[in-house]
């Protein structure tokens, strides 16, 4: 079961990570985690099944309710050119696999996700039910890394980072 008590961001889709930034950390007053370029970040959707695309993003370092700043190519799910603002609500579970098919199986449509369904979703997944709210679930496994990275720590090289 998802326990609300785990949510741990709100990703915002801007359409210019750098002045979301600025705008952002001095009105909102927090500081930013290393900003991280992925040139070829994969993602599997329902439409488009497996794909790559560049992704811009960067987490504010104070939590325990962090903003997350997207900044995706046109056509990708963090697209931020046409509809930017609020997309999706972060939680932190423990079995990506389980708690995905427990929501579809309530009527949840999958969004995206890190790998396609029959691969496991990957460490993290879009869901939306019928009332639309995205909520992505992502895996505790991964927590220890991303407390690394907002505490000013690397966020991983295994990546194309810039």
């Amino acid at each position: 079961m998802i326990d609300y008590q785990r949510l741990f961001h709100v990703g915002v889709r801007v359409p210019d990570l750098d002045q979301a930034m600025a705008e952002l950390g001095e009105t909102l007053s927090v500081t930013w985690a290393t900003a991280q370029h992925y040139r070829a970040m994969t993602v599997w959707t329902p439409a488009g099944g497996t794909q790559t695309f560049d992704l811009q993003f960067t987490y504010s370092s104070e939590g325990p309710q962090h903003l997350e700043l997207l900044q995706g190519e046109v056509g990708s799910p963090w697209d931020g050119s046409g509809e930017p603002g609020v997309h999706h609500l972060g939680v932190w579970v423990d079995d990506v696999v389980n708690e995905a098919e427990r929501c579809r199986s309530l009527g949840w449509d999958l969004v995206a996700a890190g790998a396609a369904p029959g691969d496991g979703y990957g460490a993290f997944t879009y869901l939306a039910p019928p009332s639309g709210a995205i909520v992505e679930l992502v895996s505790g496994a991964v927590r220890p890394v991303f407390e690394r990275w907002w505490a000013g720590g690397s966020l991983g090289a295994d990546r194309d980072e810039s």
